[in-house]
């Protein structure tokens, strides 16, 4: 089975809304890169939005997912937060938050009334936002001499690997993303060669790109 080195989440801020029987349902998508960064746009919103009577949220986070939360805020159990997560999945999302603030508008919606809503306003968010895929990479340090240029950049180029670092003093060097399904051969190539030394940089910050 090949490994899943990708994910989509969405590229930016979306805003959605939804209304029944004088409640608004404003609605907010936007990417996010962890837990805490979630939080924070969470509290923010809070802040902003402090006069609505609720601020439901969910959110994903993680390559694969591992994460995720949501919370009701005061509505009925299940009635707000596990729809709003429901969109998220259903597009294959990760590191992505969908928060809903809602102001009361006097009638009472009901427990299908309220599930409805806040689906319907977390979809108008997704539905507006623009979704990207995200390539996942690890780096490595490659070292060669000179003569060997030729080889290094054709292995690193047929895996479409990123250079993010060059210098050609002395021997030459660079630091490149490789991503993660292309990792193994592509390394094995390089090994083949004894003037080229390949270093696992496990300490670089990960980096996903477009």
């Amino acid at each position: 089975m090949d490994h899943k080195d990708f994910f989509y989440t969405v590229g930016s801020l979306s805003k959605g809304l939804y209304k029944e029987k004088g409640s608004r349902f404003i609605s907010f998508a936007m990417p996010v890169r962890d837990s805490d960064e979630a939080k924070s746009q969470i509290d923010k919103y809070r802040k902003i939005y402090h006069d609505a009577r609720h601020h439901c949220y969910a959110y994903i986070t993680g390559p694969e997912g591992e994460h995720s939360r949501s919370n009701d805020d005061g509505e009925p159990s299940g009635t707000a937060g596990g729809p709003i997560m429901s969109q998220i999945k259903l597009r294959d999302l990760t590191n992505t938050l969908v928060i809903v603030v809602r102001y009361f508008g006097g009638k009472l919606l009901g427990t299908a009334g309220l599930v409805n809503a806040y689906r319907s306003a977390a979809a108008d968010a997704l539905d507006k936002a623009t979704v990207i895929k995200c390539i996942l990479y690890n780096y490595y340090s490659i070292s060669y001499p000179y003569n060997k240029t030729g080889q290094v950049m054709k292995i690193l180029n047929e895996a479409h690997a990123k250079i993010v670092e060059q210098n050609f003093a002395g021997d030459c060097s660079l630091i490149a993303g490789i991503r993660q399904s292309l990792e193994v051969q592509t390394v094995n190539r390089l090994a083949e060669f004894p003037e080229i030394r390949v270093k696992s940089l496990e300490n670089h910050e990960p980096k996903s790109f477009k």
